[in-house]
């Protein structure tokens, strides 16, 4: 097949042809191409409002693409090496609930890791998916939970051969890589479907020295975050398909909760940042590997704390690691991770990615420069001067194995009562309770609520983690099955 040429960008070509053409607009948005909203032209600019514009003919239908969108797509497809891409403006949530709502329906049962984004759990929600977890191993030192192992994958699939898929994360948030080629040839040997969050992967397809991305270890699907690392828009996504998936009913799936009218500063966002990756990609990742090597050997020269890389790397729960992820450790200078996070941001200036309880992540990606780092770094080394203390008191558990009860839809739709949090313990919870990010739930809809778990919960709420997800905004009462 003759490959396509990766330097157009045929919807972006589009809609400058569009602009040309002088249109009188009676169709929305109702700003007119900003006319009749100054203020918000003013604040973003008249080229954008240009081309924030509805489907026509000229430019295409995202839920039933036949021309420019069409073709951005298979350039798409061609530069991940997929069958099939589509576009997302749902952001990866999307992307992921579109492939559980593929894979699976009601009582059908999906393997996979229990730190999943709450966008899966999500997915069984409205489908009626069965959860069967694999319990990620923990690293004891960092508090950070781990890839999958085979042997639990193994074991999984001989307990339930009549899953419909495998999910895996890849990578994880802190950048640890399962075995997903093996994982991949395990799912297929029993017809099973592999399916991937690639939510913090997209660079994996165009950077060397890193993890196998998805496609090329031969998953049916792969979501994928053109805006974490690809520099498209925030909420602009992708999802990509395998040869054997039926392109047509993905499409009917994501046409059943995607909007009718996505927006064209979104879509033209994934097709130029698809042309840079897909033309400047290797030199751009190398640079950013480089900014991360160098900050994490300067970060473990300050002393206490521990930026980690590949030396994590086990060969099975760390098959590999993502070297751009630039996680560090804060334990060993007394204090936790959202604590360094809030510090660096208050008195610093410098917004991270995330902390936790024990580690920060910086999200290094195709806009940082070398500065940066150089101001992250010595903004570590003046917290470590200023505020280190006894790390006796800290709490590091990233993890805690749940007790799944009954199926996410069952829990979610169940007869509920509310109950102030302190009561909670030993009842099933109808709705989750997680730390954003990662947003990855604590308590997710038909799990036992535990003391451990409302210690944790407690815990994090103290140390400032911004905990997300019940009816109740402050987290004083949770939603529990009635009578159970």
């Amino acid at each position: 097949m003759e490959k396509l040429n990766q330097s157009r960008a045929p919807l972006m070509e589009a809609l400058e042809g569009f602009k040309a053409m002088r249109v009188v607009p009676f169709d929305v948005p109702g700003h007119k191409r900003g006319k009749g909203n100054p203020e918000l032209t003013a604040f973003l600019g008249k080229d954008c409002l240009n081309v924030d514009v509805n489907s026509m003919k000229p430019l295409d239908n995202l839920c039933h693409p036949v021309s420019v969108i069409k073709e951005a797509e298979e350039l798409a497809a061609e530069a991940f090496g997929a069958a099939h891409a589509f576009f997302m403006v749902g952001g990866t949530t999307s992307g992921v609930q579109s492939m559980v709502l593929t894979a699976c329906g009601k009582g059908d049962k999906l393997i996979l890791p229990r730190n999943v984004h709450r966008s899966v759990i999500n997915a069984m929600i409205l489908c009626g998916a069965i959860p069967i977890y694999v319990n990620p191993e923990m690293d004891e030192h960092l508090g950070i939970s781990l890839g999958m192992s085979l042997a639990g994958v193994k074991d999984a699939v001989a307990a339930h051969p009549d899953a419909k898929a495998i999910l895996v994360n890849n990578p994880t948030y802190y950048g640890i890589c399962s075995n997903i080629a093996e994982i991949t040839k395990i799912a297929h040997d029993h017809g099973m479907l592999l399916l991937a969050d690639e939510a913090h992967g997209t660079h994996f397809y165009f950077g060397k020295n890193l993890p196998i991305p998805a496609m090329r270890a031969g998953a049916d699907m792969a979501a994928v975050s053109m805006h974490k690392s690809g520099g498209s828009l925030t909420q602009s996504s992708l999802l990509l398909a395998g040869p054997n998936m039926n392109s047509n009913y993905v499409r009917q799936v994501i046409n059943l909760t995607q909007t009718t009218s996505g927006s064209y500063l979104l879509l033209s966002s994934l097709d130029i940042s698809r042309r840079n990756l897909a033309l400047r990609g290797r030199k751009i990742f190398d640079h950013v590997q480089n900014l991360t090597a160098y900050a994490r050997d300067e970060i473990n020269r300050i002393g206490d704390y521990y930026a980690y890389g590949k030396e994590l790397v086990n060969g099975d729960t760390v098959f590999d690691f993502d070297a751009t992820k630039l996680s560090v450790n804060t334990l060993g200078i007394g204090l936790a991770g959202i604590e360094v996070y809030d510090i660096l941001r208050d008195e610093y200036d410098i917004q991270m990615e995330f902390g936790d309880l024990g580690n920060v992540l910086a999200y290094v990606s195709v806009g940082d420069r070398e500065r940066d780092m150089e101001r992250l770094v010595s903004a570590l080394a003046d917290i470590r001067r200023r505020y280190q203390r006894d790390k006796a008191d800290l709490m590091k558990q990233e993890y805690i194995a749940p007790q799944v009860e009954i199926s996410p839809q069952e829990a979610f739709y169940a007869p509920k009562v509310s109950l102030p949090i302190d009561q909670t313990c030993g009842k099933i919870c109808s709705e989750f309770v997680m730390c954003y990010p990662p947003g990855i739930p604590i308590l997710a809809p038909g799990e036992r609520i535990t003391k451990d778990i409302l210690n944790y919960i407690r815990y994090a709420g103290e140390k400032g983690c911004s905990l997300t997800g019940p009816e109740d905004l402050n987290i004083q009462w949770l939603n529990v099955i009635k009578g159970v």
